[in-house]
């Protein structure tokens, strides 16, 4: 059988490098990659699906899942995940240090449906016990005036957006405007390259406090998924399987060699111990793909979804994913 060819839209991840590059094929497939950055590729997908498979915001996906939308679906891979207490900022002289004091203040945002903003937001209501309608919400590019969301949805009760035009939140925030940004990709004013650096983290010491969230939760938050046109599932329904065992062994491949204490494969000291700490606290993979290693971290973002309105309801884990690869995977 001749082999399809599908285009793929992702990052440049180690853990996916080796099937993107065509290192390993998934069987009967041949993909044809591009590289963009990943608001570009959400966008162009969700708007367009303009290409065959696609990295996609566990977000936006689930929002357009949860409203019907039967254009995409995707499987249980997971090429991103951040835990995202570290992304508030406030500036250099704020007095606020936790999450706690944000109730009552101004807080920016770039999207209300974006996957690191539902976990931090999770945080926020459920470790920190604050109601989101008690913070003054505000919407705009990051770096750059404006920014559009994706989906168009209903806040919850007693919530309101703001949106800006004519600032970025980076801006704001230095006028005194805003107390807080709450963002995955870092304003332009904080950077340690700098030594004028005029924001920092909420939390300076946000590795713990993200530690704590997990040895609490068991919450390890995914912000990306793959997701794949339904009509190539349609026409060809090995696709996904194929594809995520292709995935899976890239991955495998990647960890081998993180883990390699011969040479220095990624350019950084201690690689391979920094690797071995991560398996001691996971106790095993700490990157797993598939529903059931992942299930509590998935109905807990489900359910940070619903709260949220990011999704009109709550769904199950089952309902994201393609039928096929919801299991786990033979044995021999």
């Amino acid at each position: 059988m001749a082999r399809i060819q599908l285009s793929l839209a992702i990052s440049d991840y180690d853990h996916v490098r080796d099937l993107s590059s065509g290192v390993i094929q998934a069987e009967g497939i041949e993909l044809v990659p591009m590289k963009f950055s990943v608001e570009e590729i959400f966008w162009r997908f969700a708007k367009y699906q303009e290409w065959d498979v696609s990295e996609m915001s566990s977000a936006n996906y689930t929002s357009l899942v949860s409203r019907g939308n039967q254009e995409m679906t995707a499987i249980p891979v997971f090429p991103s995940r951040v835990f995202r207490c570290s992304s508030f900022y406030v500036r250099r002289d704020s007095k606020l240090t936790s999450g706690e004091q944000l109730k009552g203040k101004r807080v920016g945002i770039p999207e209300w449906i974006q996957s690191a903003g539902v976990y931090a937001r999770g945080f926020l209501a459920h470790e920190c016990g604050i109601n989101l309608a008690d913070i003054e919400w505000y919407r705009s590019g990051v770096n750059q005036p404006g920014r559009e969301e994706k989906i168009i949805f209903d806040p919850p009760k007693g919530v309101k957006i703001i949106s800006v035009n004519d600032r970025s939140l980076d801006q704001m925030l230095a006028d005194g405007d805003l107390d807080a940004i709450m963002t995955a990709h870092p304003p332009d004013s904080f950077g340690h390259e700098r030594g004028g650096a005029t924001t920092v983290r909420l939390y300076e010491d946000f590795e713990k406090v993200e530690l704590e969230y997990w040895r609490k939760t068991g919450i390890f938050p995914i912000m990306h998924i793959i997701a794949i046109r339904a009509d190539v599932v349609r026409k060809y329904p090995w696709v996904p399987m194929n594809l995520f065992k292709g995935f899976e062994e890239a991955k495998r491949r990647s960890v081998e060699r993180m883990f390699d204490m011969t040479a220095s494969r990624f350019p950084m000291p201690w690689g391979a111990q920094a690797a071995a700490r991560s398996a001691e606290i996971f106790k095993g993979d700490p990157w797993p793909y598939g529903i059931e290693p992942n299930r509590v971290t998935i109905d807990g973002f489900l359910g940070y979804c619903a709260e949220q309105h990011v999704s009109p309801h709550r769904l199950k884990p089952e309902d994201l994913f393609v039928k096929e690869t919801v299991g786990s995977l033979f044995k021999i």
